[in-house]
């Protein structure tokens, strides 16, 4: 069973959100072992500088490859990333655990994104959409499409 993580910059702050990840982590635990690690996030000031921001990347990417499991095949999630379908994704997962991979870390950054290191450390880019998401949104929608993709590759009846 390929063990699949999530790493996400910052905390969950709305309960709905909470409650659909935890929904999704105890589903995907039928084909894999799913968890979710949380990155505490880089506090800014308001009205940030481009060189204030640029830290907040680079800090929040040095404590997501700090998480990152050793061995594991790491997907960054950012929007220049390559697009696919849910059947699209269900083969990369098909294809990684064929492979010998024993465990997938998706990393979620920031609102202000991931850094180079954390893209550079990535087998895949990954983008949902060319449409912006709040990346605690993006967790939610992340956690239904991996569960999509493995049911897809069960044959189960989720995915229609």
């Amino acid at each position: 069973m390929i063990a699949v993580q999530v790493i996400a910059v910052g905390r969950l702050k709305e309960a709905w959100m909470r409650d659909g990840c935890a929904e999704y982590v105890k589903r995907l635990g039928l084909w894999s072992r799913a968890s979710v690690v949380e990155v505490d996030e880089y506090r800014l000031r308001e009205n940030p500088s481009p060189a204030q921001i640029r830290v907040c990347v680079e800090k929040e990417g040095e404590r997501i490859l700090e998480k990152i499991p050793k061995g594991a095949r790491v997907v960054a999630m950012c929007i220049e990333g390559k697009t696919l379908s849910s059947e699209g994704l269900a083969d990369y997962l098909a294809l990684a655990a064929a492979s010998g991979a024993g465990s997938l870390a998706f990393v979620i950054g920031g609102s202000h994104g991931l850094s180079d290191a954390v893209k550079d450390a990535a087998s895949l880019r990954l983008s949902m959409s060319p449409m912006t998401f709040p990346h605690q949104l993006a967790r939610v929608l992340l956690l239904e499409q991996l569960y999509r993709a493995f049911s897809i590759n069960a044959n189960a009846k989720y995915h229609k």
